[in-house]
């Protein structure tokens, strides 16, 4: 089983840095992201959607309809990142075993909201952007506290190790 920082390191970072963004903020927003909305988060008993993002097939479509086909060299990246065969028969199944693909999805979904990232230094905006894209399944404010709270904590991990 993979741990948060092989997450980032194996996963996250490299799927940005193929899209094109740098930016250990956009990291730390998707590591919150899978953690939030994964098993890993007590408050998200219920949840729909697929895979570690719980990204549901409506928001997928959505990023394919509404936003990728008016970026056609974006949408190739993506498209990339996706296995040959099984995607073109059931593309939601990609976000559950492929999370190279899952995690671009999940960052488009925030990027199609033209989301500005915040300083390192602003952790509790980051709630707040996850709760605008994402929290609309949830207690979103007891939701968005949660994030927080699980960010803090993983940067004071990284400084105790």
């Amino acid at each position: 089983m993979m741990n948060v920082s092989e997450l980032r390191e194996q996963i996250i970072g490299p799927t940005l840095k193929y899209l094109g963004i740098h930016s250990n903020v956009a990291e730390e927003l998707l590591l919150g992201t899978a953690a939030l909305e994964s098993q890993l988060n007590p408050l998200h008993k219920d949840a729909d959607g697929v895979g570690i993002y719980r990204i549901t097939p409506k928001q997928h479509r959505q990023i394919w309809d509404d936003y990728l086909a008016f970026k056609p060299d974006l949408a190739s990246r993506v498209r990339g990142l996706a296995s040959q065969h099984r995607f073109l028969q059931d593309p939601d199944t990609e976000l559950s075993w492929n999370l190279s693909y899952a995690t671009a999805i999940a960052w488009l979904i925030y990027q199609r909201e033209e989301i500005v990232l915040p300083t390192p230094a602003e952790a509790d905006q980051l709630g707040a952007l996850w709760r605008k894209c994402f929290g609309h399944r949830t207690n979103a404010r007891k939701s968005e506290k949660h994030f927080n709270g699980w960010l803090q904590e993983y940067r004071r991990s990284l400084v105790a190790a």
